[in-house]
């Protein structure tokens, strides 16, 4: 009787098991053919719209003539924003999605004006699993409340308490360039990345990484991974879906590597919880009295006293999400906006020789640290990294799904299109910038920037869901560059073509930013 119930019960076993596999089986089957019917209706929608001359094959779109490479389909992509500048916009298939590359400043209007389209691209799913739904990635509700109780954060006033931190690693940073003083050409390349790394550490999270002393940590090895490692899924649809790409080595890999990046930003959320908890323990049992020494504020400490209207405050996980894109958005955007700054520079002396003179008169010969003040007094150099986000903006491309369907520029885009908008092609534009390969500072004075087209310059996106953090940025590059070029003179010989660019999730040089330094003071040590 035993035996026969054990016979019985491992049949339903296996019976139970081999329905399970059909059902899996009949489920990723009609998930395939409502996405087949789904491209079907868009292709139909959308016959219209001029396409690249490439021909798209069924399910895999354009990607059979898409270049694999990174640097390559960069590349291709801008030479078919070149090809078809004459036309509003044009599309592409990445396999059943349309694309519907954009790079004409009234088409970039209409995406980035509309209040409906806030929605991130599907290619922002590959970023959840790091970032969550953090500020880059939520939408609708979530992200209007979690942007309007963030803004405040990034205020001037709370700014000037990160200044402290910019300084004291860019002058890291010149120490470390001192050795290459009056030296042979060297790629300056990672020695910025892991500088603008170790500043946004400790204005996020109040923790010093040492990034520039240690380049081999475990956490700093993770970042750059995890970031390689989405933008290679991104571009291939064959391991969107997250059981296949467990099925490969990487997947596996991806998982451990966000659990190091994971675990290091949740053990210094608790640990700055308790630091703050202590700090007010100790100050109530003072009776009130507060620290002579005042302690340097970072986003997190922000982040873990906000609140929303109603008086909630941001869970744990929140809180993670939103360090985690302050890190991700906040490196290496800004590392690049600095090696670009310094290859122009570098390759335009009578630019450098103006900001030169702007230095002079702001400092005189003091080696004092900057403060606010002086940041702001330096418009030359703020135009200066203008133009340098003009021709090699950080973010090269980004994209928005369109949860409806909408008409651009005399075109009729169907619903679940992907919008790809491109400001490299964009801000090259001539009728709103002549001769635009010219590294032409002066294109921002005032004077000169009356009457452009306010959507024809958009490094950091504009509209609803512009980047929140820009004013940072943008004081952490004056920061830095002026810090370099008050003790250095910078060469650069690079050709524009010796660069390989390559537009992954940042606009990056593949063979690096060579540049040679010379002492702006000779008696310098």
């Amino acid at each position: 009787m035993a035996l026969w119930l054990v016979h019985i019960g491992q049949k339903l076993l296996l019976w139970g098991a081999l329905s399970a596999v059909s059902l899996a089986g009949v489920n990723v089957i009609l998930n395939l053919l409502q996405m087949l019917a789904s491209s079907v209706q868009k292709w139909l929608h959308m016959k219209s719209l001029p396409t690249i001359e490439d021909r798209a094959y069924p399910l895999v779109g354009h990607l059979l003539v898409l270049k694999p490479d990174p640097r390559d389909f960069f590349q291709q992509l801008i030479e078919y924003t070149e090809r078809y500048r004459y036309l509003p916009l044009f599309k592409l298939w990445l396999g059943p999605v349309p694309l519907v590359a954009m790079y004409n400043t009234e088409v970039v209007e209409v995406i980035l004006t509309n209040s409906k389209q806030i929605d991130k691209s599907y290619m922002y799913k590959f970023l959840e699993p790091w970032l969550g739904l953090g500020l880059l990635t939520s939408t609708g509700n979530k992200w209007r409340s979690r942007r309007k109780m963030l803004t405040p954060t990034f205020h001037f006033t709370i700014l000037e308490d990160f200044l402290d931190v910019m300084n004291e690693q860019a002058n890291i940073l010149v120490n470390k360039f001192k050795k290459h003083a009056d030296g042979e050409a060297f790629n300056c390349f990672m020695y910025i990345a892991l500088c603008a790394l170790d500043i946004i550490c400790e204005t996020a999270m109040g923790k010093n990484i040492g990034a520039q002393s240690d380049d081999d940590s475990k956490y700093v090895r993770a970042v750059y991974r995890i970031s390689d490692m989405i933008h290679r899924r991104m571009k291939a649809p064959w391991l969107w879906l997250d059981f296949v790409y467990l099925m490969f080595s990487e997947g596996w890999e991806h998982k451990r590597t966000l659990r190091i990046v994971h675990n290091f930003t949740n053990n210094v959320i608790t640990e700055r919880a308790k630091e703050i908890k202590r700090a007010e323990e100790c100050q109530s049992n003072d009776g009130g009295a507060t620290s002579s020494k005042k302690k340097r504020r970072a986003f997190l400490d922000l982040l873990l006293n906000v609140a929303d209207d109603e008086g909630r405050k941001l869970s744990r996980d929140d809180i993670r999400e939103e360090v985690d894109t302050f890190m991700f958005e906040g490196h290496d955007t800004t590392a690049a906006a600095i090696n670009w700054s310094l290859y122009l520079l570098g390759s335009y002396p009578e630019v450098q020789k103006k900001l030169d003179n702007e230095l002079d008169e702001v400092f005189g010969q003091s080696d004092r640290p900057p403060t606010l003040e002086d940041l702001k007094k330096l418009k030359y150099l703020e135009c200066v990294i203008k133009e340098t986000l003009r021709l090699f903006p950080s973010v090269p491309f980004f994209a928005r799904h369109l949860n409806e369907d909408c008409d651009i520029g005399g075109y009729s885009i169907a619903k679940g299109s992907q919008a790809l908008i491109i400001p490299y092609a964009l801000h090259r534009d001539p009728r709103h910038f002549p001769n635009p390969e010219e590294f032409q500072p002066e294109r921002f004075f005032p004077e000169n920037s009356a009457g452009r087209h306010p959507y024809a310059y958009v490094p950091f996106s504009a509209g609803p869901r512009n980047c929140i953090g820009q004013k940072f940025a943008i004081m952490e590059e004056k920061a830095i560059l002026s810090c370099i070029l008050r003790h250095f003179w910078v060469e650069c010989n690079q050709k524009r073509e010796e660069l390989g660019l390559v537009g992954e999730l940042i606009l990056r040089p593949t063979n690096g930013i060579w540049i040679k330094l010379k002492r702006r003071n000779v008696d310098e040590p």
